[in-house]
């Protein structure tokens, strides 16, 4: 399946100015999650171009912006695709109390051909207003082989232990290891597993039991997925938006 790519950077323009569509796109692409555990929603930039943002049912821009466990740019596949360079990316408050406020930041260098994954992270300090950030590269495979799902796991829980993503297919029982253990702020490479619907574990080094399970997800042949596990990983109850999770978000 052909990568899905957000092309639109959001940055001000003349409203009667005439577009220019028969240039290239910019040759870097980003992909924004914010995953901050309580943190408020928010608009993504890079530097002072604002790289998402939900448009209301007026033509201005809501206030809603990307929620807590959300992921930017409209989800599952796609990237804003963004000139090469050094950049700052950000996540900034999309509410009218503390607007543009900018919460998590991290230096990013985003090069040609290549695509990035950007995570508001950590446990949001609500006196300070600010939690953590980073970014990790997403390498997808050259040699694509699309009788296979890719899946690859990135650490966005700030108080776990480096966990290791174990996948089993429910149809044959085979279970597959995801790389190894993976800290904090860090992803595996992806791994080719086969087309199906799998049980998702991610488990720390040396336990015996589960961290983290998910059920039902399917994973398709010919796509990359990543598999983010995000929350606090002391909280024990089932319903709690801050309970650790297991996202399956769609590269590809």
């Amino acid at each position: 399946m052909a990568m899905l790519l957000c092309a639109v950077a959001l940055t001000a323009c003349d409203k009667n100015a005439v577009q220019d569509i028969t240039s290239a796109l910019p040759g870097a692409r980003v992909k924004f999650f914010n995953f901050g555990v309580g943190a408020p929603a928010v608009n993504f930039y890079a530097n002072d171009a604002k790289m998402t943002a939900i448009l209301s049912a007026t033509g201005a821009e809501a206030t809603t912006g990307v929620g807590s466990g959300a992921t930017g740019g409209g989800g599952n596949g796609f990237y804003s695709a963004i000139a090469p360079g050094a950049y700052t990316l950000s996540g900034r408050i999309s509410a009218t109390v503390d607007k543009d406020l900018v919460i998590a930041s991290v230096p990013a260098t985003l090069e040609d051909g290549k695509a990035y994954s950007m995570y508001i992270s950590g446990l949001y300090n609500t006196t300070t207003k600010k939690a953590e950030a980073f970014y990790v590269e997403d390498p997808f495979i050259p040699n694509f082989d699309y009788n296979v799902a890719y899946v690859r796991f990135v650490n966005t829980i700030f108080n776990s232990s480096p966990m290791t993503l174990f996948v089993k297919d429910q149809t044959t029982g085979t279970e597959t290891a995801i790389g190894g253990p993976i800290a904090y702020k860090a992803a595996s490479a992806f791994v080719a597993v086969p087309n199906g619907t799998y049980t998702l574990r991610a488990r720390a080094t040396g336990a015996t039991t589960d961290a983290i399970t998910r059920v039902d997800v399917g994973l398709i042949a010919g796509r990359v997925h990543t598999i983010g596990a995000r929350g606090d990983i002391t909280v024990t109850s089932t319903t709690a938006a801050t309970r650790p999770q297991l996202d399956n978000t769609t590269n590809r």
